[in-house]
């Protein structure tokens, strides 16, 4: 049966309804997610960002730079600590920048994998601060929120545990039902693909997020999108189910950005994606926010 999705009446986002227990939500990650076998998080997923690591190395690079801007240049010295860092990718990037980083993370394979690349790894709960013994300069909350319970008690406890007074919280997560997406979903008759609880339990725009980051106590510093991949569902690339095809827009899409980086339109490429931000379009929503 098709999900329910409504607009949470405190914090104005989408979100499913009623909202899945602790012990349904447990029980994916135990079974699907986690799991050895598991599209979502396996050897397969680390070996897709080494293979692609220009591309994922571009999203770590913008966020550095975010930082040492936020922090007027002076970011060697600061600390990373990323939530869900998966087989931690970005903390390995920022490591090598010179920063100190560490992180948590629920699956034993990317805490191990992280640890043997010499960073401080926690194993425990995606929402389990209370272990966390300082607070950083940096937090990291890449493709989590969507898949939790309670977002604004999350953003209330990185505040409480995690982030220091002139930190810098950075969060990316899925720009769902955005223009691009609805008018496909209308025209091929999708129904609403990328609703998928337990997994993805809240579905945020560019405006919603922001509303929520300040209703917590948050400044938004920046704001900015990635490239609208569901564009190419209005082109007739109907990609949805088709993982072929899906993997051919994914590929124009990165040559779209080389071309515009190698002949030195990268400051132009971050405007366009800030403008996207603006309309609530792109695929994914980026926010970077420091506490009031």
């Amino acid at each position: 049966m098709k999900a329910n999705v409504i607009v949470d009446p405190e914090d104005g986002f989408k979100r499913v309804d009623p909202i899945p227990t602790q012990e349904e939500v447990e029980k994916f990650y135990a079974k699907e997610f986690y799991d050895a076998n598991a599209q979502y998080f396996n050897n397969s997923s680390l070996l897709l960002q080494q293979e692609q690591s220009a591309f994922f190395n571009s999203r770590w690079q913008a966020i550095y730079e975010q930082a040492s801007t936020f922090f007027d240049g002076r970011i060697d010295d600061k600390t990373v600590f990323d939530i869900g860092f998966g087989f931690a990718q970005a903390l390995i990037y920022l490591k090598n920048k010179g920063m100190s980083v560490s992180g948590l993370e629920p699956s034993i394979e990317g805490v191990e994998y992280a640890r043997e690349n010499g960073i401080n790894a926690i194993h425990t709960g995606i929402e389990n601060f209370d272990v966390v013994e300082n607070k950083s300069d940096l937090v990291l909350l890449m493709n989590v929120l969507e898949h939790l319970r309670e977002p604004r008690k999350t953003l209330l406890n990185i505040k409480e545990f995690l982030l220091t007074d002139n930190g810098l919280l950075v969060i990316d997560v899925p720009n769902d039902f955005n223009d691009f997406q609805t008018a496909a979903n209308a025209e091929y008759n999708l129904d609403e693909w990328w609703v998928y609880p337990p997994n993805h339990i809240n579905y945020f725009s560019h405006k919603s997020l922001q509303n929520l980051l300040k209703a917590c106590g948050y400044k938004i510093v920046n704001c900015t999108a990635s490239f609208p991949l569901d564009i190419f569902l209005l082109f007739g690339d109907q990609y949805v189910g088709n993982p072929t095809i899906g993997r051919e827009c994914h590929n124009k899409r990165v040559h779209f950005e080389e071309m515009m980086t190698k002949h030195g339109k990268g400051e132009k490429l971050k405007a366009f994606y800030e403008s996207l931000a603006d309309l609530n379009l792109g695929r994914s929503v980026s926010v970077y926010a420091t506490p009031i």
